[in-house]
């Protein structure tokens, strides 16, 4: 599909002249692009074509980035140093003052600052990378703690909700759509047996124990844009941020920088959680939010991974049960395979689940005492 780029980088305030637009990045989500300008010293920019189908209320969604991007710039300006065009996201107004714009063709687009020299990283390879990861997502959330103005609106309802997820993986069973219910009885018995204790998590939401925060809900490293010399930067993909607890983002992350393998990895003995990874995000995350943080939020970080990654496993398996109408997949079998490979790093993350527990609570208490010298 063709576009005007020059014609839609025009509804925007910018500065610069448009040179040329190329497709940038490799999300599956929106169209994205890259806006060269001919001034070498004025700014590129990200122009993005959103997805209306996935996100259904654009407004609502450009609104929570606003409130949030305004916020970590408003922290970053009291930061002596800061570079806020490149550690916060910049949103581009169009001309008639909105976040977005809709084209000729009824597409929403949006525009964003280029973010110069930064490195991203599909695969964790070192625990320096994996610690500044962690200050990433720390500093991200620690900044928003006390972002005045009521909650965010909830951009995809019950999101990371176990129970919710659960209620549709037993209709979904109930229901056998496709006749694949008798060829994955093991996966749903691993499922069941685990399912009241990944409740946990809501209970103590419930009960008052931790806060709804603002998450970002989709913290996977290449979200993450580190400089050039590796150190942390900025956070990207806005799209989901929205209320929900601390353990939903360090879950996720775990999920995704200390695997050993691949999301779908056939060769389940490949699958391991790496703990040494494990420790490095985890040091870094607490050196960020460690005084943000309540005791119960603490005491319960070492038991997120295996929630969001036992979340994302039933996910997997309703989908192959319903018949692959939500993930795409690249054979008949895909959603299965990737069930599968989201139980074994469940269960290696179970196999060090004491170790986790010490790895946060030494790194709790390391925190504490060097405030305390303080």
């Amino acid at each position: 599909m063709g576009f005007n780029l020059k014609e839609i980088y025009d509804y925007f305030v910018k500065d610069g002249t448009f040179l040329n637009g190329e497709p940038y990045g490799s999300g599956h989500i929106h169209d994205t692009f890259r806006i060269v300008t001919v001034e070498k010293d004025k700014d590129d920019y990200i122009l993005q074509r959103l997805n209306n189908k996935i996100f259904k209320n654009i407004p609502e969604l450009q609104h929570n980035i606003e409130r949030v991007t305004v916020h970590l710039r408003n922290k970053l300006k009291a930061v002596p140093g800061s570079d806020i065009k490149r550690e916060c996201l910049s949103l581009i107004p169009s001309r008639d003052g909105k976040s977005w714009i809709i084209d000729k063709e009824g597409n929403y687009w949006r525009m964003y600052i280029f973010i110069s020299n930064h490195r991203s990283y599909n695969i964790v390879d070192s625990p320096d990378k994996a610690f500044e990861g962690g200050k990433a997502i720390g500093r991200f959330q620690a900044m928003l703690s006390d972002m005045p103005g009521g909650p965010l609106f909830e951009i995809i309802p019950w999101f990371h909700d176990i129970e919710k997820r659960l209620q549709t993986f037993h209709l979904k069973i109930k229901e056998n759509p496709v006749g694949r219910v008798g060829t994955v009885s093991d996966e749903i018995n691993q499922v069941l047996q685990r399912a009241e204790e990944m409740k946990i998590i809501l209970k103590l939401g419930e009960e008052g124990k931790i806060p709804l925060r603002i998450t970002h809900n989709d913290t996977k490293f290449n979200n993450i844009l580190l400089d050039e010399n590796d150190k942390a930067l900025c956070v990207i993909d806005l799209d989901t941020v929205m209320p929900g607890y601390i353990h939903y983002d360090f879950g996720d992350a775990i999920r995704t920088v200390t695997n050993t393998a691949s999301e779908d990895e056939k060769d389940l003995s490949k699958i391991k959680m790496d703990i040494h990874l494990f420790k490095a995000y985890s040091e870094g995350f607490l050196s960020e939010t460690g005084g943000t943080l309540n005791d119960v939020e603490k005491e319960y970080l070492a038991f997120a991974p295996g929630l969001i990654t036992y979340t994302i496993a039933v996910r997997f398996l309703t989908d192959f049960i319903d018949g692959d109408n939500y993930f795409k997949t690249h054979h008949e079998l895909h959603n299965l395979q990737r069930a599968r490979a989201q139980l074994r790093l469940v269960m290696s993350m179970e196999e060090q689940y004491g170790e986790m527990k010490k790895i946060i609570g030494k790194l709790t208490k390391k925190r504490q005492k060097t405030k305390v010298k303080r």
